[in-house]
């Protein structure tokens, strides 16, 4: 029964990762649980995963990219990146991916994200165009990017990882550029030349949003003695201001805004307008937003408070609730002025939303704590950051010193945990990043993730469960030869990225695949190669965080994905399917 306990285990994860009901690390530490309780696996092997080089490596890339974004130094490559197009979308699309590709490959692909967001959409509005026609490109090459290198992302270091506990060589440094590079120029082509014609222009799209700018949800209340008191709904200040009147609250009933509806005093209108406006109004005599007017009602100053744009992130303590229920000014001394999600309207009252990932908000309060909500990883701010000259230059040193430990652990000098772990301290040492701000950087739930899912590829291998699902696969496409059966997991692991992380996707696969592999004795090292880069390469969904990054500011729909994503993954899982056995041949193994 052994066999089947696994592979049911490993159906109620997939199941319980795509709700995304319960935690991924919770679901980890449970499914662990579960084989230490039936004897599958013994303590240590469960936890064994948790001491490897491998966790040490993913946790000290990610305190390196806090402290370079800390220093200003990501932005400064992201401003260069962005200085190097001309007018063309097409020219623009393969500038920005070909430089967000490059830094990806040696940086966490979420954080390379978040760091040219902001950037990019500043430009789309110079240009004048709509960011949804960029920020896919983005996200794609930032993915695709983490394919050149065993660092670039943690499908890769985990991968590796896993062949050395396998007793094979590990995947050295830039062993995989060779076909990764070719992934990477190839989504890059078919952004600039073929996405791009298939990408939302959201500036068109109807409703609130048109004209190619966001347009927040926002509450405006009507003071006394204001001109607008007595206006008609759609003959109102509100019209010349630009803002789309949704609804009025009068008296604590909600009034539809029709042709014969005037406003009063005290109402509190309900609008859609560009931030620009919007922070206008707070100057405006006889109108204030509402949660200005409510705070200097409470006797808080907010004359010298700081807003900002932000994104905010799945690891956000507010998504899934709303303001209220998460006691959000309380809790971080910010408030909420307007709210966008996507391209569509919210016409709900905004203390009532309940909040997504990937959601903008306008926010308003101290410059300290607006920072301290981005660096607890709860949000992105989209608006340009000013650091000041010394800890640019601390920065650029800490980017000499990454760079060095790249290539001495490429050479086999220094061991690359332990490269990348000198470099994480001196981040710290040398106040590049403070020490908490370097712990919260650290996406833990990814660590146990990894630590688990290479434990129960433990598990499979103990149990023979790789071995049962592997002769599945080879009962059908043996026959064929070891390329079909090669075919057959790269399609299976990127379908099982869409509900499971890319680095979860490829650990429970690979022990299959490379059970399968000995069984035809043939080599093992294609099939890791094209799982792994095939986990890696699945863009038919938005729920890869770099992806959930991009889905509010560039008002993405679930089928933009499907369209464009499902097109460019179908073409680079073929294109690893060719070129794996050519790069790593089916050699007989004696």
């Amino acid at each position: 029964m052994e066999p089947w306990i696994v592979i049911g285990l490993l159906i109620t994860a997939v199941a319980l990762f795509a709700t995304e009901k319960v935690s991924v690390d919770i679901v980890t530490l449970g499914l662990l649980s579960i084989l230490v309780l039936v004897g599958i696996l013994s303590v240590e092997e469960a936890f064994a995963g948790f001491s490897s080089n491998v966790i040490v490596m993913l946790a000290a890339i990610f305190v390196i990219g806090a402290a370079l974004r800390e220093t200003g130094v990501l932005d400064a490559v992201g401003d260069l990146i962005m200085r190097g197009f001309g007018n063309s979308l097409s020219q623009l699309q393969l500038v920005l991916m070909f430089g967000v590709g490059g830094v990806s490959a040696f940086m966490n692909n979420t954080t390379v994200t978040a760091m040219f967001l902001g950037p990019v959409t500043s430009v789309a509005r110079r240009m004048k165009i709509a960011p949804s026609r960029l920020l896919m490109g983005l996200a794609f090459s930032s993915i695709l990017g983490g394919t050149c290198t065993v660092i670039g992302t943690s499908t890769n270091v985990a991968v590796s990882g896993f062949l050395k506990k396998a007793g094979m060589t590990e995947i050295g440094m830039f062993e995989p550029a060779c076909v990764g590079l070719i992934l990477v120029v190839t989504g890059i082509l078919y952004m600039a030349f073929i996405g791009v014609r298939l990408l939302p222009d959201r500036a068109k799209s109807g409703g609130v949003g048109d004209g190619g700018v966001r347009q927040y949800l926002a509450e405006v209340v009507i003071l006394p003695n204001s001109p607008i008191i007595g206006q008609r709904v759609f003959k109102s200040d509100f019209s010349v201001m630009e803002f789309q009147v949704l609804r009025i609250v009068r008296d604590g009933q909600e009034i539809e805004p029709r042709r014969s509806v005037k406003f009063r005093e005290q109402d509190i209108v309900l609008v859609a307008g560009e931030v620009q406006n919007l922070m206008k109004v707070k100057k405006i005599e006889g109108l204030d937003i509402a949660e200005d007017a409510t705070l200097r009602s409470s006797g808080v100053d907010t004359s010298d408070a700081l807003a900002a744009e932000v994104v905010l992130t799945p690891r956000s303590g507010l998504v899934g609730r709303t303001l209220k229920e998460s006691r959000f000014r309380q809790r971080t001394g910010l408030s909420v002025l307007a709210i966008l999600r996507g391209d569509r309207s919210l016409v709900n009252h905004m203390g009532d939303i309940r909040m997504h990932a990937g959601d903008l908000l306008l926010v308003q309060g101290p410059p300290e704590h607006i920072q301290t909500y981005e660096e607890n990883s709860e949000m992105v701010i989209i608006s340009q950051h000013n650091f000041s000259p010394n800890a640019r230059r601390r920065g650029l040193a800490l980017l000499g010193l990454f760079i060095g430990a790249v290539v001495l652990s490429s050479l086999g000098i220094v061991p690359t945990a332990i490269a990348f772990l000198i470099v994480a301290l001196m981040a710290v040492l040398t106040r590049c990043v403070t020490l908490e701000t370097a712990y919260e950087n650290i996406d833990w739930r990814l660590l146990i993730l990894i630590s688990g899912m290479t434990a129960f590829g433990t598990a499979m291998e103990h149990s023979h469960a790789d071995r049962l699902l592997a002769e599945a696969v080879m009962s059908q496409l043996a026959p064929i030869g070891p390329g079909a059966v090669l075919a057959g997991f790269c399609v299976l692991a990127a379908i099982l990225t869409q509900p499971m992380s890319n680095a979860a996707a490829a650990l429970v696969v690979l022990p299959v695949a490379l059970h399968a592999a000995g069984t035809m004795g043939v080599d093992p090292r294609p099939f890791a190669f094209g799982v792994m880069l095939s986990a890696s390469c699945s863009l038919i969904t938005p729920f890869e965080p770099s992806c959930i990054l991009i889905v509010g500011p560039g008002k993405y729909r679930f089928a933009d994905f499907l369209l464009v994503g499902g097109l460019l993954t179908l073409t680079l899982v073929t294109m690893i399917i060719l070129l794996v056995p050519v790069f790593w041949p089916f050699h007989p193994v004696h």
